[in-house]
């Protein structure tokens, strides 16, 4: 079977791109043209046969997604399946299994058999328990074979962090850094070059890899190695020279008709997340940016989930296209279940908040009816329209006022009712 971009390019129109259409209000014959030119993507594995497509990119909704896994600290496999129900029920449009130990291929197919969303996941992190092997002894091949197995499980896109070769390893040394290498796969893989003296195998078999993803119809998520893990390290020459490559891997891999996303930068001052995605964009030839957070500032751990929705608020507002949430346990553990919900909360606003200022059809409308609600002051309505109704309605059964139509903040002197009443007359 061909992929999404080899039927674009030839003038194809599938049923998934027929389906984003659906979804996003556009045609089909546009949403075919931006596939062709690699602006968006519609990652769609031809073994997730429960998925209901989306697509990422340019003039689309602003995408979230939700991180979930087990690990040795915390393998229960039930609970993080809650945790996807949770995401699926919020309307979640990825889900990512970032699973590095135990019943790994159990829960990836429990995942992607229940799911609608599109699933992502990290080979890297499965590899040392897939192969239960030292990292050092593990081949280049056995690296591709993981690969290829969550693949053919269905996953929809991978993180592969190929743009950290032996030249960007090098801008790395050379750089004078607060926190090193943040990214899990990315250290993973910069030891691997060390102990081992060889290159980067997902950047020196990355045709191999190509062939993989054509097969299955994997959409490659370039992941970002040396991404700054303090805003101390941001845009700075590691990150920039891996974008470099990542931009040439985009590419390579377009040639083959494999889709491509670009992952971002995690800590980011605010005054430089507008300069993040001019640049990814500009390096990796507008092939759609999937960001984590961004975080514009380093001192608020419990409270990440609200550091990151003010810059990918801003990010999304700029032409990010995806954006990963952060709960308020990031640095500090394994999210639980109101961890999950407060970071989709948290995620939706950003990304929501962008959709209004790029213009995107029925973003600002939504608003609108909620300011109706409110201006009419129709506690139902106002209900059925947020973001998530369990909270507001909780708030106002626990604090019920006098008279129905006010609360109890402002009372008698509410200025929506004060105001219904003289324009009334």
């Amino acid at each position: 079977m061909s992929t999404q971009m080899e039927r674009a390019k030839n003038g194809v129109i599938t049923t998934e791109m027929r389906t984003v259409a659906d979804k996003e209000g556009l045609s089909s014959e546009e949403i075919r043209l931006r596939v062709t030119a690699g602006s968006i993507v519609i990652p769609a594995n031809h073994n997730h046969t429960s998925l209901s497509p989306e697509g990422v990119g340019l003039g689309l909704k602003t995408k979230i997604n939700v991180n979930l896994g087990i690990s040795p600290e915390c393998a229960n496999l039930e609970s993080e399946l809650a945790k996807v129900r949770m995401a699926l029920d919020m309307k979640a449009e990825a889900i990512m299994d970032l699973s590095n130990y135990g019943k790994t291929i159990e829960f990836r197919h429990r995942l992607i058999e229940m799911s609608p969303a599109m699933i992502g996941s990290v080979p890297m992190y499965d590899a040392l328990g897939y192969l239960d092997k030292k990292l050092e002894d593990i081949t280049p091949q056995e690296f591709l074979a993981v690969v290829e197995q969550h693949a053919r499980d269905g996953v929809d896109f991978v993180t592969i962090h190929a743009g950290i070769n032996k030249e960007t390893a090098q801008h790395f040394r050379q750089t004078s850094r607060v926190t090193n290498i943040v990214s899990r796969g990315g250290s993973l893989l910069y030891a691997w070059m060390e102990l081992t003296g060889q290159e980067n195998p997902f950047y020196e078999y990355f045709d191999d890899l190509l062939d993989i993803c054509t097969k299955y119809d994997v959409t490659i998520s370039l992941g970002d190695a040396c991404r700054p893990g303090s805003i101390a390290d941001a845009t700075d020459g590691a990150q920039i020279s891996e974008l470099i490559v990542m931009g040439e891997l985009t590419q390579r891999a377009w040639r083959r008709n494999v889709q491509v996303m670009i992952e971002g930068p995690g800590h980011v001052p605010l005054h430089e997340v507008v300069t993040n995605v001019q640049l990814a964009k500009k390096l990796c030839h507008g092939a759609p940016f999937y960001i984590l957070g961004p975080l514009v500032t380093d001192i608020a751990p419990g409270y990440d989930h609200i550091t990151s929705a003010i810059g990918g608020a801003l990010a999304a507002s700029a032409g990010a296209d995806f954006l990963c949430y952060v709960t308020p346990a990031e640095h500090l553990r394994l999210p639980t279940l109101d961890d999950v919900r407060e970071g989709i909360v948290a995620v939706k606003l950003a990304a929501h908040a962008g959709d209004i200022a790029k213009g995107i059809p029925g973003a600002a409308e939504w608003d609108r009816k909620m300011s109706q609600a409110r201006q009419d002051l129709n506690w139902e309505a106002m209900f059925g329209l947020a973001l998530d109704r369990g909270k507001p309605e909780r708030y106002r059964k626990e604090s019920s006022p006098e008279h129905q139509d006010s609360c109890t903040m402002c009372g008698e002197m509410c200025s929506m009712r004060l105001m219904n009443r003289i324009m009334d007359k």
